[in-house]
Formats: C-alpha cells, structure tokens, sequence
C-alpha cells in the first residue's frame, strides 16, 4: 500500500534545502581554492607560498561561507516569523476576510467558486494559521529555513571540496603545478556534478557540463591575473 510517507520519500524535493548549501559550498571550496592555488603557482616558483595562501584561502573561505549562509538564512527566517506573526494578528483581527483571500487563492489554482470556499471552511476549522501559512505565505517544511543546517552544510562542505587543490598543491610537482591543478580540478567537479545530480535526481550531463565550464572560466581568469600581475616568488 502507497502510504504519504513512502510517496513523499520517492521524491527529492525534501533534499533541496541542504543540498543546495552542501553543492555551493563544495563547488565554491574546489574552485575557489584552486584558482587560488592557480593564480599564486603562476607568479611563484616554490610549493611554499602556493600551499600557505592555499590553507589560508581554505581557513577563511569556510568561515566566510559557513557565516555568510547562517547569517542570509537567518535573515530569510527573521522575514518568515514576521510574516506567520502578522498572519496570526490578521486572522484574529478579521477572519472573514482571511476566510475569502483563501477561498481565492484555491479559486485562482482551479477549483469552483463554492467548492474553493467550502475547501477553504474545512482548512479553517482545522487549523486557520497553518492552511494560510502554507497556502497564502507558500512556507511549509521543505521551504522553511534553517540556518544552523544552511551553515554547517556550506562551511563542511567548502572544506571538504577545498581540501582536494590542497592535496593536489602538497603532492604535484611544482613544475607542473598549474596543470595539475587544472587536470585533477576538473576531475573533481565532474565527481561534484555527478553526484549532485544523483542526490537530488536531476540530468547529471547537464549538471557536469554546468560546473565544469564555469569551474574552467574561473581558473583561467585567475591563472591570468597571476600571469599579468604576479612576480616571482
């Protein structure tokens, strides 16, 4: 027997929240640290100097996306509290009025005039804040923000996506450093690309071909500012 669980669960939908932060933050932590790695070997002749702005770049980089997500969620949060609040008062305030914005809103998606009210009387009496809510506000649990989640996701997912130029950046030859960086960077977000496209059961081509050319665009851009403005260190 189909159940609402097992059918939700068949789904991805549930998954977008922390996916998007973990696929950001992965994305971010591979190409970030590698253009970063890029554009310090293109003006630099030793492992030093590449590995040190390499680890400093992966230190601030997850701090800086793990606050940034906390603190953008939290804004959306803050804005979804006032709403539900302001929803809470109006219902109180004027009922019959929030009684017919409902029976509209299920008018405006398909259903007749009196079976829309009707709809929107049953929700009413079962629980008027949540049906407005969801109906009215379009906040429900996949929706809904959560920012410690948003942040913990974005900042361990930078690490582990910046951790691999790191190895790359220790291990390579300095000789072929750059190109070790851009070899095994592409690699990398083919890797990302697929699996993210697999979490969340979308086209994995288009996700791989979508992370890798704008992965790409971002190293050469950075390898050419080190090209014009470095010097050998």
């Amino acid at each position: 027997m189909v159940t609402i669980d097992n059918y939700l669960d068949s789904h991805y939908i549930h998954r977008s929240n922390w996916l998007r932060a973990a696929v950001l933050g992965a994305n971010d932590g591979i190409i970030s640290i590698s253009s970063l790695a890029i554009g310090v070997a293109a003006a630099s002749a030793s492992r030093d100097p590449i590995a040190l702005a390499t680890v400093a770049g992966l230190v601030a980089g997850a701090l800086s996306m793990a606050a940034g997500e906390y603190v953008s969620v939290s804004s959306q949060t803050d804005t979804e509290k006032a709403d539900i609040e302001r929803e809470k008062q109006e219902l109180a305030e004027m009922p019959e009025e929030e009684l017919n914005i409902l029976a509209q809103i299920y008018e405006r998606r398909g259903l007749k005039k009196e079976t829309a009210l009707q709809v929107a009387i049953e929700l009413t009496e079962k629980d008027a804040l949540a049906a407005h809510i969801r109906d009215e506000l379009g906040i429900n649990e996949i929706s809904q923000a959560n920012p410690i989640q948003a942040a913990v996701a974005s900042g361990a997912s930078f690490i582990a996506g910046g951790v691999l130029p790191l190895l790359v950046v220790l291990f390579a030859p300095v000789k072929y450093m750059e190109l070790s960086l851009y070899g095994f960077t592409i690699i990398f977000l083919i890797v990302l690309g697929a699996i993210s496209a697999k979490t969340g059961g979308a086209n994995i081509g288009k996700a791989v071909v979508r992370i890798t050319v704008w992965g790409t665009l971002a190293m050469g851009l950075s390898a050419l500012v080190g090209y014009i403005f470095g010097v050998n260190v």
